[in-house]
């Protein structure tokens, strides 16, 4: 709210839409055929806040860095998935969930983010809408104001061609070892609000942030 603030919003509406709303919809399906969900954000829920802390001192996250939502939006997105650094939740794509909850079946954070704050064990399982569902619910909790984002025909660039490319030999069978793009049906990210005192003026606003696993960015 106070306008120093590095995540202030002008608009009252906007930030009670994304701050201080605690259930919303999103949305998945194909194109053609748009579904939605409810989803239960719940970050003012009793254990939120403390595990929400608990994913910054996961990480190791000094408390001086604390004031950035940059680093802090990125630490998150890092560790709401459990690649690499033994965060909140399993991806899981192989349609097989036993040992876990069919990632369908979640209809909010506060169970995830709970039974990661009991046992400090990663959940299982996770796609997409469900990292998103969570990112939504920490940055909100921690005072960044976040939304969830679906994009259809979401293409998945592997090589940074900015192009979704098949390759062939000569005599036209498919190189699979080259063949690592993909066209998904929909993919669910982030937005976050925020000043960007790194970058070039004009780049202050929605800045995309992704909790899904796939490639290292930078590191």
């Amino acid at each position: 709210w106070p306008a120093e603030d590095s995540v202030y919003m002008d608009a009252p509406g906007e930030l009670r839409e994304f701050v201080l709303n605690e259930s919303g919809r999103i949305f998945y399906g194909t194109e053609e055929q748009i579904a939605e969900r409810d989803w239960n954000y719940g970050q003012f829920d009793a254990g939120i806040l403390e595990a929400s802390l608990f994913i910054l001192d996961r990480r190791g996250m000094p408390h001086s860095a604390r004031g950035d939502p940059v680093m802090v939006s990125r630490v998150v997105s890092a560790m709401v998935n459990s690649l690499d650094d033994n965060g909140v939740l399993v991806g899981n794509w192989t349609g097989d969930y036993s040992g876990g909850t069919n990632p369908s079946a979640w209809a909010g954070s506060v169970a995830i983010l709970r039974a990661f704050l009991r046992s400090g064990a990663p959940v299982r399982y996770g796609q997409c809408w469900v990292f998103a569902g969570v990112v939504t619910t920490v940055l909100r909790c921690l005072g960044l104001p976040t939304r969830t984002v679906t994009n259809y025909n979401s293409a998945h660039d592997t090589d940074v061609s900015l192009t979704t490319d098949i390759y062939f030999d000569e005599n036209m069978k498919p190189l699979e070892r080259l063949n690592t793009d993909s066209v998904w049906n929909f993919h669910v990210w982030n937005d976050c609000w925020m000043k960007r005192p790194d970058l070039p003026p004009g780049h202050d606003g929605w800045q995309v942030v992704d909790a899904t696993p796939q490639e290292t960015s930078s590191g």
